[in-house]
This record gives C-alpha cells, structure tokens and sequence, in this order.
C-alpha cells in the first residue's frame, strides 16, 4: 500500500518572538515493512534545515531561524510504501517460545538499557507487582503473555487526550487510571522491562480509515519487544494491536522523550504562546 502521510504543526504567538533551533522528528523510518519514497520538510518562517542520526539511527532534522516571527508552521510531506501485514505471523526462536527465556549474551549487551526497567523513577515495584499478574504460571506461551499486558492496559488505565507536554511516569499512569497514547505505550515497556523482556518507545503515526473522511492519521506513540528469530514486534496497547499493520514508525528510542516530533523554544515571555494545533493527513 502506498501512503501519502501530510504532517503540519503551527505555532502561534501574541507577538513577534526570536525561535531557537528546532528539533524535528517527523521523517518516517525505513524497515523491511516500508520503504519511503519521497520525503520534503518545510518551515514558515524560513529555515535552514540540516540533517543527522542519533544514537538510535533515527533521522533528525534541527531548524534554524533567522527571521522573528508571530506563527511558526513545519510541514512534513512523505510518500511510503507500506507493507506491513494486518495479521503477522512471528517466527521466534523456539528457545524463547516459553517465558521465562534467557536472552543470548550478545543480545543482552546490545539491547543494554533497553531491557533495563527505570530504577530512578518511583514507582518501580508498584509496576513491577502490575506486571507479574499477567504470568499465568511458572512456565507461560511468550507471546501470549505480552498480548495478555497489551490488552490488559485498558482494564486498568483509561485513554484520554492529554495536552501537557512530557509522558508521566508508569506509576503515576496506573494511580491516575488514565493517560495519553504516550502514557500507556510507557506503562508497557517498564512493565515488560520488569518482566525482562527488551523493549523500546516507538513514535510514528496511526492509520485511521474511517467511512466518514476516507483515510485520516494522526501522530501516535506504541512500543516494541525485542523476540530472538521474529525480532522487534509492534505492541500498541492503546488500540489493543499486535503489529505494524496501522502504523507508521518514525523513530525508536529507550523513552518517549527522546523522540518527540517537534521540540524547541523561543526567545520571549511565556505568555507570548498562544495556541498550538497539530494535523496529520494520511492517504492511499
């Protein structure tokens, strides 16, 4: 399938303000499931735009301002060839089909913090006790348990559209009993992490067809666990999925944080902000 994914974010301001450099991740991210086809990045004002990866591989864009401005407006443009299946069929390694599995030594190296759980956020054994209710028994199907965690989110943590920046923490999310995308993609990783799973944050966009205005998408945050033979597997708890079929992925990281799609700031008082307003358009 071939996707036109239009990703445009605007800023507005009370008055004319100096912008600092921009982070931007917003380019998809090429895998065995998509390849991209033509991408373009744009700024209103003007910007210089470079290019780099980080740690990660992830490609990132920083934009550089020269002119002040009361509006800032970053448009993405990607055309993708999606192809990912709506029911994948995982191939792992048979010596990790039963949890609990031992990692080879050279996976848990390279996997590192990615399969390490937050000890320096609170809240750690709280997530911890949530986690363990999934394992059924001493010996438990690998993939099941993580489906049973990533339909078990929603039982105890409700979807809500959150504005405030950042992610809250895993525990938090469980003691408020709602969260945003980003909020409940980040209870499962510390809660597979806990379990010892390697998991890592995926940011990207959700492909939403609906009857009403064809093909519409949005930006969205899910997870990924890492299974020796099947490799890095889509979990989106939020929608209750297994798999890259409606998904997008930008880019990976070991947090959220890392891999919001626009960061940045600006020289002026804080009550010069006025609105942000974000939309993403997805097409065949």
């Amino acid at each position: 399938m071939r996707l036109t994914i239009n990703h445009r974010t605007t800023y507005q301001y009370a008055r004319r303000i100096i912008l600092q450099a921009h982070r931007l991740v917003v380019t998809p991210r090429d895998s065995g499931d998509l390849t991209t086809v033509e991408r373009s990045l744009h700024c209103e004002p003007e910007a210089d735009i470079s290019w780099t990866l980080d740690v990660h591989g992830n490609l990132i864009a920083t934009a550089t301002f020269t002119q002040p401005s009361d509006e800032l407006t970053i448009i993405s443009h990607a055309v993708v060839d999606h192809r990912a299946p709506e029911w994948p069929i995982f191939a792992i390694d048979p010596a990790a089909h039963i949890y609990p599995f031992t990692y080879t030594l050279d996976d848990l190296i390279d996997l590192g913090a990615l399969a390490q759980p937050d000890w320096l956020t609170p809240g750690g054994d709280t997530v911890s006790d949530w986690a363990r209710r999934f394992v059924m028994g001493a010996q438990t199907d690998t993939l099941s348990l993580l489906k049973d965690i990533n339909s078990g989110v929603l039982g105890d943590v409700r979807y809500r559209i959150r504005d405030e920046e950042g992610t809250q923490s895993p525990a938090e999310t469980l003691a408020l009993g709602s969260g945003s995308c980003r909020d409940i993609a980040a209870l499962f990783i510390e809660a597979v992490r806990h379990l010892g799973f390697g998991a890592r944050a995926v940011s990207g966009y959700l492909l939403d067809i609906g009857p009403a205005d064809g093909n519409a998408g949005s930006t969205h945050a899910w997870a990924e666990v890492y299974l020796p033979g099947a490799g890095w597997i889509a979990f989106d708890p939020t929608h209750q999925r297994v798999g890259s079929g409606q998904l997008v992925p930008v880019a990976f990281a070991r947090f959220n944080r890392q891999i919001m799609p626009v960061s940045g700031g600006y020289l002026g008082a804080a009550e010069d902000f006025v609105s942000m307003d974000v939309a993403v358009r997805m097409s065949e």
